[in-house]
């Protein structure tokens, strides 16, 4: 210690020329606190001007940067600040965010304040009192060796921009707002990513990791030695700080081909790191960030992709055995894995809560299935799948559990598929959920029939033949037109009065209300809206019973019924799914007989509940996908329109498929064959646009646009396929394709109806 002091004494005695304006407690402090090994590295010179960056530092300037030319067109960047938490982290994302590549770096930190001889003791008079203000504040000293990832010259513009920037986060880090700042680094880093997409090139050589704690009496010293990978140090320390692994020093060297990373850690209690469970955790954790930043250009939003990737990182490394490292190495050993966890995780918040943190031990197995399975299954192999999951179930909750299970496996299955590969049609997607939706439904009523027939017996009419019940579905679900998030829209119809043939018997009534009750609990939906069993379109609506005999049915949808416009209107969709399949045609039949009647169809009273929709559920100021003028529903109530007052004349109108019915319409010649065209665009383009803000959000009801300037547009426009290099453009590009599509709407809807 006495040689220490001593050799820090004439350290003292060489810097005080070179720092002839810098006070004697700003130098003392600097020269006592600073890590040793720092001032091995740094020649006078050099230490001069960051104790001349430091004397600049108060509370209310909580950092400096110094920009000097270097070496074959580099970059030294020298940056000056106050100690906090996660500004490591903060430091690498800006200057990644900035197009800057880390080539090599020098990252050092103050000790704690301690009155020190070198401090009090000088050979000269004090040029300033001590106590200067933040003087006694821990700061670091962060050296960075950067070259610009474009080639070109880093300009004084954009110097002072990073100096803005880094100034205004520190600031943040200051006010103890370190999610925010996390945040607004994110932003500025995920455009930077965007534009360098590359082609994926398979999993990195072997990534090294070592501890060491022989070599320092305060730090663990993690040594990485990898390829280099876009935004790594600034996951990686992001990673470590999120573990409250303190990063006290680092260096960075790069050799052309492979990074030599070294950091000197303690964990949150400011100790090593002498656990061996614990240093396998971070040794996972870093293997995995490193794969994964290889991959992270692929992601529509990176920042979220990162985000997620992190919380992943936490559920598989927490286990300590076996059973993580097995899961890190089969993750480590399919090159085809990262790109396709990248986009998931960077498309939608609402799948990694809903599912892929539920089911992360299984991720690696469904990412496999997803490739080789395609995305339509035939709903014969569907059958069999679900039946054997099932099978396997000794007890009625059990059976519940494992039809659920399948029901969440196909269903994100389907999702990948659509979200990972952009050639998948709409129409295939909304196939593949649909038919997905009937064997769920088709299922669950052969469990609930069962479990009710063992309580009351089975249902019979008055004859005493078997009474016969159905499932008919509606909506999208009945127009095979099913999208990301949707609901399943249900009619409920049985043969007729009765009784069941238990001991313990009840009237048919109370028996097919119980099952539809069973039914609704049956399939859970996870979120609002996703895989919902939606019963509100049957006689009477909310207030009618759950479950309705045939001849009420027939009486209430009929000419002299108590059906309103609206309700003819909806039951186009309706489609046997489940059940009796002669009853379910017996209903289907009855549709067709009262929708395509031919009766007068009250347009003027169709517009003014079409005024009403848009008066109640469109917020003034705000484009809403599915209500506004020119959203889905135009379209969807255009096509609707012309089938019940054209149905009775042409038979292929009476489908419930939007596109075969808008197909039907040119063929017919009540659309010209360009205008269909032109609608089936805007259709197909506008669902596909409701399914990007399903994606994020979860929620079938919010289905208002974000502002055309927010970060949430943006990204909305990546994730339905603008990914151009200039991300504000593709956000322009997207809002000019959106009101070009829904101004074709709307005036085909008022050219053939009337204003709205």
């Amino acid at each position: 210690m006495a040689d220490l002091d001593r050799s820090r004494k004439s350290l003292l005695t060489t810097l005080h020329p070179l720092c002839p304006a810098v006070g004697d407690d700003v130098l003392g402090d600097f020269v006592s606190r600073m890590d040793a090994e720092y001032f091995e590295r740094f020649p006078p010179d050099t230490i001069a001007h960051h104790i001349q960056l430091t004397s600049k530092l108060t509370p209310d300037h909580p950092c400096e940067l110094s920009v000097r030319p270097a070496r074959d067109h580099h970059i030294e960047l020298s940056i000056v600040a106050y100690d906090y938490f996660s500004e490591f982290a903060t430091i690498c994302g800006l200057l990644s965010a900035f197009g800057l590549n880390i080539e090599e770096g020098r990252i050092y930190t103050f000790g704690d304040a301690a009155a020190s001889p070198a401090s009090t003791k000088t050979p000269w008079p004090s040029k300033r009192p001590q106590g200067r203000p933040g003087l006694s504040r821990k700061k670091i000293v962060d050296v960075f060796l950067v070259q610009p990832v474009s080639g070109e010259h880093f300009s004084t513009a954009e110097q002072a921009a990073l100096t803005q920037a880094l100034t205004d986060m520190i600031r943040l880090l200051d006010n103890g707002q370190f999610e925010e700042a996390r945040q607004q680094v994110n932003r500025r880093l995920v455009e930077r990513l965007g534009k360098q997409r590359s082609a994926f090139t398979g999993l990195l050589h072997t990534v090294h990791i070592t501890f060491d704690n022989s070599q320092s009496p305060t730090d663990t010293i993690m040594d990485i030695r990898s390829d280099d990978t876009p935004a790594f140090l600034y996951a990686f320390a992001n990673a470590l700080a999120m573990r409250n692994i303190y990063i006290a020093k680092a260096q960075f060297e790069n050799d052309g081909t492979k990074l030599h990373d070294r950091f000197h850690v303690r964990n949150r209690y400011g100790q090593k790191l002498l656990d061996s469970a614990e240093q396998e955790q971070l040794r996972l954790t870093a293997v995995l960030i490193k794969q994964f930043t290889h991959a992270l250009t692929w992601a529509p939003d990176p920042a979220k992709a990162l985000e997620s990737f992190d919380q992943f990182l936490d559920l598989i490394v927490q286990d300590t055995g076996k059973k993580a490292k097995s899961t890190a190495l089969n993750f480590l050993s399919d090159k085809r894995t990262f790109p396709i966890l990248a986009r998931l995780l960077g498309a939608s918040d609402f799948l990694w809560e809903d599912f892929l943190r539920r089911q992360h031990d299984n991720l690696l197995p469904m990412l496999t299935e997803y490739r080789d399975a395609p995305l339509i299954k035939p709903q014969a192999t569907l059958r069999k799948e679900l039946n054997r999951a099932v099978a396997k179930a000794k007890t009625e909750e059990a059976r519940k559990e494992a039809l659920n299970q399948f029901k969440d496996r196909e269903l994100f299955r389907i999702d990948m598929k659509h979200i990972v590969e952009p050639t998948t049609s709409l129409p295939d997607f909304s196939l593949a959920i649909s038919q997905l939706a009937e064997v769920i439904v088709e299922r669950s009523l052969a469990d609930c029939q069962a479990k009710l027939n063992k309580l009351y017996g089975a249902p019979r009419l008055a004859n005493k033949k078997p009474c016969p019940f159905a499932i008919l579905g509606a909506g999208k679900f009945g127009g095979r037109e099913m999208g990301y998030a949707s609901d399943i829209e249900v009619l409920f119809v049985y043969g007729g009065s009765g009784r069941t043939s238990g001991k313990q018997g009840v009237e048919n009534s109370e028996y097919f209300e119980r099952l539809t009750q069973e039914l609704l609990h049956w399939i859970e939906a996870k979120q609002e809206g996703i895989f919902h069993i939606d019963v509100r379109l049957r006689p009477h609506g909310g207030k009618g019973s759950l479950a309705n005999a045939f001849e009420e049915v027939c009486t209430y949808y009929s000419a002299e019924g108590q059906a309103a416009p609206f309700e003819r209107q909806a039951l186009i969709k309706l489609r046997h799914i489940a059940g009796d399949k002669a009853l379910g045609k017996k209903i289907e039949a009855h549709r067709d007989s009262f929708v395509y009647s031919g009766a007068p169809w009250d347009l003027a009273l169709a517009l003014d509940l079409r005024r009403q929709q848009i008066a109640q559920l469109v917020e003034p100021g705000k484009l809403n996908l599915k209500h506004s003028h020119g959203g889905i529903v135009t379209i969807e109530y255009a096509v609707q329109y012309l089938q019940v007052m054209h149905g009775h004349r042409h038979k292929s109108l009476r489908t419930p498929n939007t596109l075969q019915a808008l197909a039907a319409l040119v063929e017919v010649g009540l659309i010209p064959r360009t205008t269909g065209e032109s609608l089936r665009k805007a259709y197909l383009f506008i669902r596909m646009l409701i399914d990007g803000l399903r994606m994020v959000r979860g929620n079938t009801k919010d289905l208002v646009l974000p502002p055309p300037d927010s970060d949430e547009f943006v990204f909305l426009a990546r994730r339905v396929g603008y990914t151009t290099d200039d991300w504000q453009a593709g956000a322009r590009h997207l809002q000019t394709d959106i009101e070009g599509h829904m101004k074709l709407a709307r005036e085909f809807f008022e050219k053939m109806f009337g204003k709205v």
